[in-house]
């Protein structure tokens, strides 16, 4: 019924798929310092490489990234015994949110309503055991998330390559989408998520500006897999952000996870309608890549929303995943949910779409905790070819390039 299958490029161009507040740059990013990945075929060159410029993460045969100056890079340039390459920068992309609010217009906002096929449901329950590692601009100890937070660690520091113990979210969207998978209504009158029973790993791999290096996303996603093997515990990894291409880094990342039992769900873009423009991981084979609903009716079913990625249209119809492909859909359109001030904000993106299936990932492994990451994701697939959507450009009966295989819900 799928085919999962490795693939592998380099890393040209880089967004995050969501909303982006400006900030001001941090002083040591306006330094004179690059972050490139070194590699070399003579292990004995790499190795003095390595003690002469020091190592922010070691990829083993992929090389080692670091931090050196311009005049540094420029010199290893001319090394025929180093292959010296930038490491690709991410950057948001906007889109437009609301004004941020005291307290939550909806505590089960369209989205969840929506997850639970229940338009009069007042809370929500489940992924008890179960953890979501959101990677993202971090958390704060909001209201309806503290009780939640069970790692938080920050990959993005420019001085440290990893901080445990912080991961203050001072740009919002990592705050948002952790808020859509597993917020618990705080003291009775916040916001709910899919499932508030999970706890979250929180892994700050982007600045308060919404940028960071493809090297630290890759080295957070093998870390998550290796805490999860260390603690024997079912984990997501929810991916709010994607790129125009590939990076290799990221690719085997992603697989190292996938194959060591961690279900890996990402974004599929926001680059709409036109075919073929899901961005990576969500175009990874062993990503589920998420497309994003929004809460209008057609043909009888939630629309795909215009601005939602679509994946390759000569795949439509093999319900077969493969690159490129979109693989299910969830609401991300006008969605509600916590805010970094400590407010509530409603934003709109593949972004938010995602951690609402990330949160519904948690909920069927709590149910169903004997589940490999394989059998899970078949069955958010078979939930999802048992809802399909009609609605949207590109949409159309059974496996879609717009919403995939479909709807996947609670009930």
């Amino acid at each position: 019924m799928k085919s999962f299958k490795l693939l592998g490029s380099i890393l040209m161009v880089v967004i995050l798929i969501a909303p982006s507040f400006t900030a001001p740059a941090d002083a040591a990013e306006k330094s004179d310092r690059l972050r490139v990945l070194i590699t070399s075929v003579n292990e004995n060159i790499k190795e003095n490489a390595k003690k002469n410029y020091g190592i922010r993460w070691d990829f083993n045969q992929q090389g080692f990234t670091t931090d050196i100056t311009t005049a540094q890079f420029h010199a290893l340039q001319k090394n025929k015994n180093l292959r010296v390459e930038l490491v690709d920068e991410v950057s948001l992309d906007a889109k437009p949110g609301s004004t941020a609010t005291a307290t939550p217009s909806d505590q089960t906002p369209w989205g969840m309503e929506a997850m639970y096929q229940n338009d009069a449901i007042t809370t929500t329950s489940g992924g008890s055991g179960v953890k979501v590692a959101v990677l993202d601009t971090g958390v704060i100890n909001h209201t309806d998330l503290k009780n939640n937070i069970e790692q938080c660690k920050d990959f993005s520091q420019r001085n440290a390559n990893l901080v445990t113990n912080f991961c203050e979210d001072d740009n919002g969207h990592g705050t948002h989408v952790s808020g859509t998978v597993l917020a618990d209504g705080g003291s009775g009158n916040g916001i709910y998520g899919v499932a508030p029973d999970a706890k979250l790993w929180s892994y700050k791999v982007l600045n308060r500006r919404g940028s960071g290096y493809s090297d630290d996303i890759a080295a957070a996603i093998r870390h998550v897999a290796d805490e999860a093997n260390r603690l024997n515990v079912n984990t997501v990894i929810s991916m709010s952000l994607g790129a125009s291409s590939e990076s290799t880094l990221i690719t085997d990342a992603v697989s190292y996870a996938y194959d060591n039992g961690v279900l890996v769900v990402a974004a599929a873009g926001n680059s709409g309608p036109s075919a073929n423009t899901i961005g990576y991981p969500g175009a990874l084979a062993d990503a589920v890549a998420v497309a994003a609903l929004e809460d209008v009716q057609e043909n009888g079913t939630y629309r795909v929303a215009d601005f939602s990625s679509r994946g390759n249209p000569n795949t439509d119809g093999d319900y077969v995943i493969g690159k490129l492909d979109v693989e299910v859909s969830a609401p991300g359109r006008a969605i509600e949910s916590t805010w970094y001030d400590g407010t509530y904000h409603t934003i709109s993106g593949t972004s938010m779409a995602t951690p609402h299936v990330s949160g519904l990932a948690a909920k069927i492994w709590a149910t169903n905790p004997s589940l490999t990451a394989e059998q899970l994701r078949a069955e958010i697939q078979n939930r999802s070819t048992n809802n399909d959507i009609l609605g949207g450009s590109g949409s159309a009966a059974g496996d879609d390039y717009a919403s995939g295989f479909g709807f996947p819900t609670v009930n």
